[in-house]
């Protein structure tokens, strides 16, 4: 993979989760928790919410070696924004709500550049070659963030939602999940998205219209 893409996908991928963080940072505000907003997070400057492990030297070094060997998986994440569930007007759903709104941000902007993509009568000159080849990244890269997310394993924002509507005879599945969530996860991450993938790419083909490139 060039190293133009591959720069490219990663300032997708952060401005992405940034979004995604802002997301849960206003719904948790807007259901009475105001601990995001307090901590300065509710701001779409990235520099408020890299992670230096993970938006720095795990993306840095899939870099290299995908640079290096031609594949490889690019994966990184930002800082979680601080949230108080016991502040939520809305006990029982509220950390669903909360955890339901990256996601739903992250697919908001695939159908709003999905659609331009699919919409917009773009020509054959350089410049709307770029704009074609920017916005189907960010169309793809914020569907496997959606969809990546909503995978019911913690911490991944898919567990609250699951754990909202989880019934209390069902409790051991939510004590195993929460031990052995970053195991399960490792696991998906490095053997599983082979499944995943290809249904990144169908809900890609739905909204463009075109497969991905």
């Amino acid at each position: 993979m060039e190293i133009f893409v591959l720069i490219l996908i990663i300032i997708i991928f952060l401005f992405s989760v940034v979004i995604h963080e802002v997301a849960h940072g206003e719904v948790a505000n807007f259901l009475g928790d105001p601990t995001a907003k307090m901590a300065g997070r509710l701001t779409l400057n990235p520099l408020k919410h890299l992670d230096p492990i993970g938006s720095i030297i795990v993306p840095g070094f899939l870099i290299l070696t995908s640079m290096l060997t031609g594949a490889g998986v690019i994966f990184g994440w930002a800082k979680p924004v601080p949230i108080n569930p016991y502040n939520f007007r809305d006990q029982k759903y509220g950390a669903a709500k909360v955890g339901a709104a990256g996601p739903l941000a992250n697919i908001s902007l695939a159908i709003v550049f999905g659609l331009l993509l699919r919409f917009l009568p773009f020509g054959m000159d350089h410049f709307s070659q770029s704009l074609i080849f920017v916005f189907g990244y960010i169309v793809w890269v914020n569907l496997l963030l959606a969809v990546f997310n909503l995978l019911p394993i913690p911490p991944l924002d898919g567990s609250h939602i699951l754990f909202a509507f989880l019934p209390r005879s069902m409790e051991n599945v939510k004590i195993i999940l929460t031990q052995y969530g970053l195991f399960i996860l490792l696991f998906v991450i490095f053997f599983c998205l082979q499944w995943i993938l290809p249904l990144i790419n169908y809900l890609f083909y739905l909204i463009v219209g075109v497969p991905f490139f």
